[in-house]
């Protein structure tokens, strides 16, 4: 019997509790629903070092991020847009990850902004990506006005949002299935 498909998760803010977590948790539901395994990595309970300050190299939250990110056959990357590109929170999380976790694996991109739609963020964490030789599927999910976007349960209240997402996690299951043959 095949191993089941595994999907991580990396927020671009420093905890959950914020609109890319939720697109996160969002998109995990999906996932596990069509029977993919998802995790997601949790910045605030296992805060990543900077990359090259003292003892980042060694530190613990950095061996269980690379292992968990070396177990998984895809990546959903979720950032904030800031000052045109993706967090900091972001860029630190993608600069541990290297091509023994990346080489081969699909890789699904997520930005929420403040305001107007644009892709700047998402071309950005795409080239990241591409230079560890992760492979981008071709749907990807922009939020904007991201504060109008969930109700006070934190459910989605766009209808077309909700048929993009469910056209994301397909093409993340399909690419990652493909993938796998």
């Amino acid at each position: 019997m095949a191993r089941q498909l595994k999907m991580m998760g990396i927020c671009g803010t420093y905890g959950l509790d914020s609109a890319n977590g939720r697109m996160l948790e969002i998109v995990s539901e999906q996932l596990k629903s069509k029977g993919i395994e998802c995790v997601v990595w949790d910045n605030k309970a296992k805060p990543l070092p900077f990359v090259g300050e003292d003892g980042c190299w060694d530190h613990p939250n950095v061996k269980e991020y690379k292992e968990m990110a070396s177990s998984v056959d895809a990546f959903v990357l979720s950032s904030p847009e800031y000052h045109g590109t993706m967090s900091g929170v972001m860029k630190n999380s993608l600069d541990w990850l290297s091509f023994d976790q990346t080489t081969g694996k699909i890789f699904g991109f997520i930005s929420t902004l403040g305001g107007q739609s644009n892709t700047t963020t998402l071309n950005h964490m795409r080239v990241v990506a591409r230079w560890i030789h992760g492979i981008s599927i071709p749907e990807q999910l922009v939020v904007a006005k991201v504060k109008n976007v969930f109700d006070n349960d934190g459910n989605i209240t766009d209808d077309d949002l909700n048929i993009r997402i469910e056209k994301f996690t397909d093409s993340l299951v399909n690419h990652v299935t493909k993938l796998r043959l």
